[in-house]
């Protein structure tokens, strides 16, 4: 269901400032229905409403960017989108905001960072060209899984996961950094070799200017996440459960990935640097 609301600010100002000190979340709610997404609590304070089918429409978010940008304090600073929801979700084919938002990014040479989900990203490739030609631009995709049975339990709305190849590999051809983000890592689900070593690999063949490995982190969002492994996947939900009394699995678990990790991401010839394409556009 959607609903609209007015927006009487447009840009977040961040407690940090690297890599980025600014969000920009056009809606409120994200349709993509990620089960791990540590954002599915954030409704609460505005009532019965649910994170992934109660979507808010930031009506005058164009309005109130340009208000920002244009203002004398404005520095061009670095500006993420896609921190909370995806700005290409399901409802953006209809109500069709991002274009707006992009040419506003244009006129004030602002750089930006888009993390999306979504294949509608490329309805927009043109702009998002022609922003990069002017400053830093960064596209990134989070993709966890290259078995769609998995995925489409994982992240119901969501394009598939060659799909979102298909985006970077499309934006490596412009000046946009390209970041391929294979987080969260799910133990017994997703850090398979044979798993991870598909991923690198058509991250290498998509040209993506890096990669960002994460793994698990379940902030306030473990009972639910849990509940939802219980239910579709049991055997893995027996493994992971004891892993996670606190927040994140333990140390030995951890620096047995990252070591398969960095050794996949060495045999591909990856770049783990985030900051360098950001270094080299902007100084």
């Amino acid at each position: 269901m959607y609903k609209n609301m007015e927006a009487k600010s447009a840009l977040n100002k961040l407690k940090r400032r690297i890599p980025y000190g600014w969000d920009l979340n056009i809606y409120r709610g994200c349709e993509h229905g990620c089960k791990y997404c540590y954002a599915n609590g954030t409704h609460k304070y505005l009532g019965d409403y649910s994170f992934d089918s109660d979507i808010f429409i930031k009506d005058n978010i164009v309005e109130v960017l340009e208000r920002e940008l244009r203002s004398n304090s404005w520095n061009r600073e670095i500006v993420n989108l896609g921190g909370v929801t995806d700005s290409y979700q399901p409802c953006e084919r209809e109500r069709v905001l991002m274009p707006d938002v992009l040419k506003l990014f244009i006129k004030y040479k602002t750089p930006i960072i888009i993390s999306s989900k979504s294949n509608l990203i490329l309805r927009d490739y043109e702009l998002i060209e022609q922003l990069a030609e002017i400053t830093y631009v960064n596209i990134a995709s989070t993709i966890i899984t290259m078995d769609e049975n998995i995925r489409e339990k994982l992240e119901p709305n969501a394009s598939s996961s060659l799909e979102r190849f298909e985006v970077l590999n499309a934006f490596s051809k412009t000046k946009a950094s390209v970041g391929l983000h294979v987080m969260p890592i799910i133990p017994y689900l997703t850090d398979s070799m044979e798993n991870l070593n598909s991923i690198f690999s058509k991250g290498r063949e998509s040209n993506v200017t890096y990669v960002l490995p994460g793994t698990l982190y379940l902030r306030n969002n473990k009972k639910e996440f849990m509940a939802f492994l219980e239910k579709e996947f049991p055997e893995e939900y027996g493994r992971i459960n004891p892993l996670y009394v606190k927040g994140s699995a333990g140390k030995e678990y951890k620096d047995g990935l990252y070591m398969m990790v960095n050794a996949l991401i060495k045999k591909y010839g990856l770049s783990k640097s985030y900051s360098k394409p950001i270094k080299d556009r902007l100084g």
